[in-house]
């Protein structure tokens, strides 16, 4: 799975990482790549997180790796979000993009990519950061097995009472992370 992350909007909504920025934007871009390349060693996926260049960056997009993470900083005029969806838009590969930008989430749903809000995904990174003890892993999946339970069991309107087709693939994607 490829993860694409919209770095600023990520910063901002997570308290961790905005403690960060408060010292410079630069302490809070490096802290959020540190973050992202601990998950890409645990987790194994690809990850791209995508910096706004747009008020002050460079006449050309630029790109950069660290920690294993590709980082991507949109050219002076463009804004993140455009440098997403191109992304989204060219890959053929499973996707999940982390935004809380509404307007990226719909443009990933659309062409049958996942999306996850940046409150969420942070904090599966608080958790990841916070490395809980051998064993915790299988406690924490028990109760994610009665999270689905409780889905399944929600009451609906017809004859049907599986969730859609949509909703599965998008759940699906998130246990991924």
């Amino acid at each position: 799975m490829h993860i694409i992350v919209d770095g600023y909007n990520l910063i901002r909504q997570s308290d961790v990482l905005r403690g960060y920025e408060r010292q410079s934007l630069e302490a809070g871009r490096t802290a959020l790549i540190r973050v992202l390349a601990l998950y890409k060693r645990s987790r194994g996926h690809r990850i791209t997180v995508v910096f706004d260049g747009w008020e002050g960056g460079s006449p050309q997009e630029e790109r950069d790796l660290a920690g294993g993470v590709a980082i991507i900083y949109s050219r002076l005029g463009e804004k993140a979000d455009e440098v997403i969806k191109r992304l989204v838009a060219a890959a053929s590969e499973e996707i999940l993009v982390v935004s809380s930008d509404r307007e990226i989430a719909t443009f990933a749903a659309r062409r049958g990519k996942g999306a996850i809000a940046s409150p969420e995904f942070a904090a599966r990174l608080d958790r990841l950061a916070a490395s809980p003890p051998p064993g915790a892993a299988d406690i924490e999946a028990e109760a994610g097995d009665e999270d689905d339970d409780r889905r399944g069991a929600e009451k609906k309107k017809g004859p049907s009472r599986r969730l859609s087709k949509q909703k599965r693939t998008q759940l699906a994607r998130i246990r991924k992370l």
